[in-house]
């Protein structure tokens, strides 16, 4: 068994009209044991900026916690909120610093931000262990769950949603995908990005 899929995670984000969503399963195991049903895998850096990791759970909480600490300097430094693009380029070059010894994690990083003409525009981005970068202006996956994902959001996925469609699409992909992969699941959170708030809901699912 690979050490990524050591304890099991499925991080799906997915864009929409001027929102996007990312969506994470809530159990902690290590191989085929399931020790906890509420660990959070997607974490908020501002209002506008969430970041889910996949993989090794100590290194999850590792990097979590050096990304906050990077993206408090940059607030203090800059005095304003970090862009997801800017957060993403950060993320890379902090994950390819330590590419002889990496973190055993895989990042999706999603949020809104504005362009020269365009208001709230989506960002996903997710990057491999060392920090290469893959952009898309659709879905992206992460996990243990990624071949299942894929499946599900490219029948499901459609351009230009609205928030509640866009909740309603990626719970279902998430949920069709777990319910296929024992290493993920026991519930879900879903995190929705709209210009004026945060919808946060939480998912029950097979607990087994």
């Amino acid at each position: 068994m690979s050490i990524m899929e050591y304890n099991g995670s499925a991080v799906v984000a997915m864009t929409g009209k001027n929102c996007v969503a990312i969506a994470s399963d809530m159990r902690y195991g290590i191989r085929m044991q399931t020790l906890a049903a509420d660990m959070r895998k997607i974490f908020k850096m501002h209002d506008q900026l969430f970041v889910g990791i996949s993989g090794l759970a100590t290194d999850m909480q590792t990097v979590e916690q050096k990304l906050r600490f990077r993206t408090k300097l940059y607030e203090l430094r800059e005095e304003r909120n970090i862009k997801p693009s800017v957060f993403a380029n950060m993320v890379s070059s902090m994950l390819y610093e330590r590419r002889f010894g990496p973190y055993f994690i895989e990042p999706v990083i999603c949020g809104l931000e504005d362009k020269k003409d365009q208001k709230n525009v989506p960002f996903i981005c997710t990057t491999d262990l060392i920090g290469a970068q893959c952009f898309t202006n659709d879905f992206l996956v992460a996990g243990t769950t990624t071949d299942q994902l894929y499946g599900v959001c490219e029948a499901m996925y459609k351009p230009d949603m609205e928030p509640e469609d866009l909740f309603e699409t990626i719970s279902q992909c998430l949920l069709a995908a777990v319910d296929r992969d024992c290493l993920s699941g026991w519930g879900a959170i879903v995190h929705v990005i709209t210009p004026d708030q945060v919808i946060t809901r939480e998912l029950k699912s097979r607990q087994d």
